[in-house]
């Protein structure tokens, strides 16, 4: 139904983006490669995926929003595997960026992608096996730019309290991740909220 949604940035989290469009304001899911395209600015262009499941208990219709054409064909090739959800493929798309997630699974490297949470060596193995030649056949290719531009906007005081927002966001604990994020800050204090959020998907358990 949506292909894209245009209009002013309302909020912004690593981990979403509430989009006004028309006088209506679209809650949409962000990886946080997009949350780095778009911190910033005022009026933002986000190219959509809708998730709709049916048949349970309750109904739920989900937006996902991508900066870049190439995030979003990543994405969808993700979700293509059996066994990696919408928030899998999301969780793996804020561990590294559009060009990572190429060379790894170019390369094969299934520790690198089993390093994801909610991905096991099985899963890690069956990624590779089905989009290692779709990878390849990309692999050289150059990226789009901005890809991995870092954010302009200053550090906050509440770096740790977004850091920590957007992890639970993303399934994981509050308790565990406000220790891990405090570590990081504590060793890093100068590091942007998407960059804290990136390091603790790597440490947190």
């Amino acid at each position: 139904m949506f292909e894209y949604i245009r209009g002013e940035l309302a909020e912004l989290t690593p981990a979403l983006a509430v989009v006004e469009a028309s006088g209506v304001g679209y809650a949409i899911n962000i990886s946080l490669n997009t949350f780095t395209a778009i911190q910033g600015k005022k009026e933002v262009r986000l190219l959509i995926h809708e998730v709709l499941v049916c048949g349970g208990r309750d109904d739920s219709f989900t937006l996902f929003g991508f900066a870049t054409h190439r995030e979003r064909d990543l994405y969808r090739q993700l979700i293509s595997v059996s066994g990696v959800g919408s928030n899998t493929a999301r969780m793996i798309l804020s561990s590294m960026s559009p060009a990572e997630l190429v060379e790894c699974i170019s390369n094969g490297d299934e520790k690198l992608l089993k390093g994801v949470k909610g991905i096991g060596l099985k899963t890690a193995q069956r990624i590779i096996v089905d989009l290692r030649d779709k990878m390849a056949a990309n692999a050289m290719t150059q990226g789009e730019t901005g890809e991995r531009a870092t954010a302009a906007a200053a550090i906050s005081p509440s770096v740790k309290a977004e850091a920590v927002g957007a992890l639970t966001m993303l399934g994981f604990a509050p308790a565990p991740s406000s220790k891990v994020v405090a570590e990081i800050l504590k060793e890093q204090p100068d590091l942007h909220v998407e960059q804290v959020v990136k390091l603790a998907l790597k440490q947190i358990k």
